[in-house]
């Protein structure tokens, strides 16, 4: 059966998560169900990440079977036209190898998180980003990020019902920029690693927030780390303004 390669782009706001769902609306069954409607049989795709409830895609990659041999421009337009009004959209389609596998051919995922600091309501930017009343310090949660870039034990910053089989990871970046827009202050947290745990990346920006605020000491950061205990991590973000922008391959199937 020939494979393809799926760029998806999603808003989270309006399901229940990634993973298909019995009685929720999900992302994979939004494109099961759109697949189905080319090829009626049931469908199972893969992701790279199987992102939260609320949590965005700007860059997922899936992969698909498929009984006929399509057109890859073909297959994207055609499941853009039957994913509508669902807010799901195939960005780019690739037909790849039957062995490439679009969690396990990955060697990177790459997120951002945009947190708006503003003391009125969001409106416009509801839902996609996460909103604080007060200005952070930019660099007193660049000196607490710096603790967490590299290779660690990740037990604090990892959910209690986290799969993974260890929670030893490698961060491979952590940077955090200020950007002055029409909204107000943006903070933006780009994070890139081979994996990453459940919770991982909110458990971060939840505990960077608090060093920006000035609860926490940046030096307080490293502290949790080397606890590996759940009960040293600050506050666990919320799920809006968190965004899986990409997945690397050894080689790109999107060219």
């Amino acid at each position: 059966m020939p494979r393809y390669a799926l760029k998806v782009e999603y808003d989270g706001g309006g399901f229940a998560g990634w993973q298909r769902q019995a009685d929720q609306p999900s992302v994979q069954g939004a494109i099961e169900a759109a697949l189905a409607r080319l090829e009626p049989r049931a469908h199972t795709i893969a992701a790279a990440g199987r992102t939260d409830a609320g949590v965005h895609g700007r860059g997922q990659v899936a992969h698909c079977d498929m009984e006929k041999a399509w057109d890859p421009f073909r297959l994207s337009e055609a499941l853009n036209h039957h994913l509508k009004p669902a807010r799901v959209a195939i960005r780019d389609c690739a037909r790849v190898e039957g062995d490439w596998h679009a969690r396990f051919s990955a060697v990177e995922r790459r997120y951002l998180f945009r947190l708006l600091a503003r003391r009125a309501p969001c409106t416009l930017e509801e839902g996609q980003v996460w909103r604080v009343s007060n200005a952070l310090d930019l660099e007193a949660m660049r000196a607490g990020a710096k603790y967490l870039v590299g290779h660690h034990d990740f037990t604090t910053f990892r959910s209690s019902i986290c799969q993974a089989a260890s929670p030893v990871k490698t961060l491979t970046s952590l940077e955090i920029e200020a950007v002055e827009g029409d909204a107000g202050t943006e903070y933006r947290f780009r994070l890139a690693a081979r994996s990453f745990l459940h919770n991982q990346v909110r458990s971060f920006v939840g505990t960077l927030e608090r060093v920006g605020a000035g609860a926490w000491a940046p030096e307080r950061v490293k502290v949790a780390l080397e606890a590996r205990d759940r009960a040293a991590c600050g506050p666990v973000c919320p799920p809006q303004g968190l965004y899986l922008m990409s997945v690397g391959y050894p080689r790109d199937p999107f060219g």
